[in-house]
């Protein structure tokens, strides 16, 4: 079973690799957005327990603008945990987080405030009325970080968060859009790239870094990016 499903991974590796001739690279004129927001949480947790509630600890995000895929600026900000303050061993062996950069740090209510400041002092970023975004949209790897773990934070905290967190791309179901396979993670998605991971896997913002790789990287060979 193994073996046929390694080489059913290596026959759509190379099938995808062969596509790379059908897309013509281009970084103008297509995207529908100006500018996408990648976002990639780390969070508090146990090896084989479910926390309650699981907590944000690290909040990263790159801001891509779209006519050339470069990185405009970064907001990073780690955050101290209300509940489970102490982070377990098997988290910070996971995301390289240790306790001294959390503690004294601000909350989660305090940390949104400073990303919609954030976000509101981008002049280049457009809101509406009711903080409805008008040329950007977030990027996630997958949709846990919008779809779950900031939504269900937020509720047991009982905070409001924007709504321009409620729309999003998860860069998984691009993927397979463009290439015929959903993959498991990032690293595949890099290596089905031939890009490198660089950094640390699951540091939010080492994270950031790889994922704006393939954004990038899909974006030359001519993607457009929708909202999924």
């Amino acid at each position: 079973m193994y073996l046929r499903n390694f080489t059913l991974f290596q026959n759509k590796l190379t099938r995808f690799k062969n596509l790379k001739k059908h897309y013509k690279p281009s970084m103008e004129g297509k995207q529908p957005f100006d500018f996408i927001l990648v976002l990639d949480f780390e969070a508090t947790c146990e090896k084989n327990i479910k926390l309650q509630p699981q907590e944000i600890i690290e909040f990263p995000i790159l801001k891509i603008n779209t006519k050339n895929f470069a990185i405009d600026d970064v907001f990073h900000q780690y955050v101290e945990p209300t509940t489970n303050k102490q982070l377990s061993k098997f988290c910070t062996e996971l995301t390289g987080i240790t306790q001294d950069m959390i503690n004294g740090k601000p909350n989660i209510t305090e940390c949104l405030n400073v990303v919609d400041e954030w976000i509101k002092s981008k002049n280049d970023l457009k809101l509406d009325t009711e903080n409805n975004p008008i040329n950007f949209i977030f990027l996630t790897c997958g949709d846990w970080d919008l779809k779950t773990m900031l939504p269900s934070q937020c509720k047991y905290f009982n905070i409001n968060y924007s709504n321009y967190f409620k729309n999003w791309i998860n860069i998984k179901k691009s993927f397979a859009q463009m290439t015929g396979h959903f993959p498991k993670g990032m690293p595949v998605m890099l290596k089905m790239l031939n890009l490198t991971l660089d950094g640390r896997h699951h540091s939010g913002i080492d994270d950031c870094k790889n994922i704006a790789k393939i954004v990038r990287e899909m974006a030359s060979r001519g993607f457009i990016f929708v909202k999924t």
